[in-house]
């Protein structure tokens, strides 16, 4: 060996024991140190506003927690329902068809012809065929079939809103392409 390669490995023999003598203490210590010279910073919370009370001033109105106010919200819902049942009223008392059993979005629309100058589709619903024409229903939401195209069943659908109104929504069902 040279003398440079024995001044290396005295050099770091020096260092290995340098960093040896440092133990845990001195470190758990130093940790201490810094924790108990850290102080958090808490800023004051902002004091609460009074609460101030204030009159009802709407004395010519009905209070909205009356009985004149509840009776008025009554008789409007009922006059709302009359209005609302008779357009459901004419699908209560017919006779469902056979297609009326089966979600909308079970039925497909798999062609169309003319039969007799009237248009028909050809739907499928769990593997089996059947014909619409206009006049029909089909889905579980009283969808009368109001028009049919060479790409598509047009429906009219009574379903109720948000709010529990019945209203009328148009529905398209379209022509499904043959996967290969």
């Amino acid at each position: 060996m040279t003398r440079l390669s024995h001044v290396g490995l005295m050099v770091m023999a020096a260092l290995l024991v340098a960093c040896g003598s440092s133990t845990e203490s001195d470190l758990r210590g130093w940790m201490a140190e810094q924790k108990n010279q850290t102080r958090p910073k808490v800023s004051a919370l902002a004091e609460p506003k009074q609460f101030k009370p204030e009159a009802y001033t709407q004395g010519g109105v009905v209070e909205p927690f009356s009985k004149e106010k509840l009776t008025q919200a009554l008789k409007g819902e009922s006059v709302q329902a009359s209005s609302n049942g008779a357009l459901i009223a004419p699908e209560l008392v017919r006779r469902k068809e056979a297609l009326e059993s089966f979600p909308l979005d079970t039925v497909s629309m798999v062609g169309s012809f003319v039969k007799d100058g009237l248009p028909v589709a050809i739907v499928k619903v769990d593997n089996l065929l059947y014909q619409v024409r206009p006049g029909n229903y089909l889905g579980q939401n009283y969808g009368r079939v109001t028009k049919v195209a060479e790409t598509e069943v047009i429906l009219r659908e009574i379903v109720q809103d948000a709010v529990g109104e019945w209203i009328e929504r148009p529905t398209t069902l379209q022509l499904q392409e043959r996967s290969k």
